[in-house]
C-alpha cells in the first residue's frame, strides 16, 4: 500500500476515535485516541480499546503504562494511577538522594515513586511495599529493573529488619481520602482502582498515623520521611509528626496543587 495512503488511513481512523472520546467526555481526546492507536496491535484491538476507554476506564489501565517523571510505569488493571500531583513528592525526594541512600517506598502501588528515584541516581539501595497483592506484581515489573527489591505486606512488616535505624528517606504517597470522600472521587478512580489505595479512613489520615508511628525506629539518625497529604489536611499531619517525634516542616506548590510534609528524625 502507498505510505501516503496508510497515513491518510491512519489519520483518518485516529480523527473517529477522537470524536468518539469527546463525545465521552474526554478532556485530553486528541492525545488520548494517538496513545490508544500507538498501543493497539490491530484496528480490531484499538476498537476494543477505545471501547473500554468510552466506558469510563482509565487511559493508563488500557494501555498498560503511565507517563510519570518522564519515565514509562507499567500499570496493571486495578492498580493505583499515579498521579500528575505526586510529582512534586518525586522532586522532593529527590531532592535528599545521596549516593549509597536506603530507599523506602511504603504503599508503592505500581512502584512508580522508587522507580523514578533510582533512575534519577542509580548508587541508592531501594526498597518498596505494599499489601495489594496486584500492585506488588505491577511493582516488581519497574522497581527490579533499577535494582530495587519489592515486598508485599502491611507496610513495615515485610521489610527486612535489618533496615531498622538505616533508612535515609521513606517516602509514602499513603491513601488520604476521607472513607465518606470516596464517593465524590472521579470514577476513573472510585471503580477501577483498589479501594486500599485510596480509603485513609474516617478523617483520611489512619495509615499517616500507622506510618509515623513507627518512622523513628525505621529512619536513621537524620533520616527523613515524607508524604503527601492535602492542603486541608497539613496542620492534621504535622501535628500526628510531630507527637511521634519527627521535627516537620511542610512543602506547597500551587501549580500542582500539590502539598508534602516533610517529618525528620533527630540526628543525636
Amino acid at each position: 500500500m502507498d505510505t501516503r495512503k496508510r497515513w491518510t488511513e491512519c489519520e483518518t481512523t485516529i480523527s473517529t476515535v477522537v470524536t468518539r472520546l469527546r463525545h465521552a467526555g474526554c478532556v485530553f481526546a486528541e492525545e488520548e485516541a494517538r496513545l490508544l492507536a500507538a498501543a493497539a496491535q490491530s484496528p480490531v484491538e484499538l476498537e476494543a480499546m477505545v471501547e473500554q476507554r468510552v466506558m469510563g476506564f482509565p487511559l493508563e489501565h488500557i494501555t498498560g503504562w503511565a507517563a510519570f517523571c518522564g519515565v514509562k510505569i507499567m500499570v496493571e488493571k486495578g492498580v493505583f494511577v499515579p498521579r500528575h500531583r505526586t510529582e512534586f513528592l518525586v522532586r522532593q525526594a529527590a531532592a535528599r538522594l545521596r549516593k549509597g541512600a536506603i530507599v523506602v517506598d511504603l504503599c508503592c502501588g505500581s512502584g512508580a515513586i522508587g522507580t523514578v528515584l533510582a533512575a534519577r541516581m542509580d548508587q541508592i539501595e531501594l526498597h518498596a511495599a505494599d499489601i495489594d497483592p496486584a500492585a506488588v506484581t505491577c511493582a516488581r515489573r519497574n522497581v527490579t529493573a533499577y535494582g530495587g527489591t519489592v515486598y508485599e505486606g502491611d507496610l513495615y512488616k515485610p521489610l527486612p529488619p535489618q533496615l531498622r535505624g538505616r533508612i535515609n528517606i521513606l517516602v509514602a504517597n499513603a491513601p488520604y481520602v476521607p472513607t465518606g470522600a470516596i464517593g465524590t472521587m472521579p470514577p476513573e478512580a472510585r471503580l477501577h482502582e483498589a479501594p486500599v489505595a485510596l480509603d485513609g479512613g474516617a478523617d483520611g489520615l489512619d495509615i499517616q498515623r500507622r506510618i509515623a508511628s513507627e518512622a523513628a525506629l525505621w529512619l536513621a539518625p537524620g533520616g527523613e520521611l515524607l508524604v503527601e497529604t492535602s492542603e486541608r489536611q497539613t496542620l492534621q499531619t504535622v501535628r500526628i509528626f510531630e507527637q511521634n517525634g519527627l521535627f516537620s516542616r511542610v512543602t506547597r506548590c500551587d501549580d500542582l496543587d500539590a502539598t508534602v510534609v516533610i517529618g525528620t528524625k533527630p540526628d543525636r
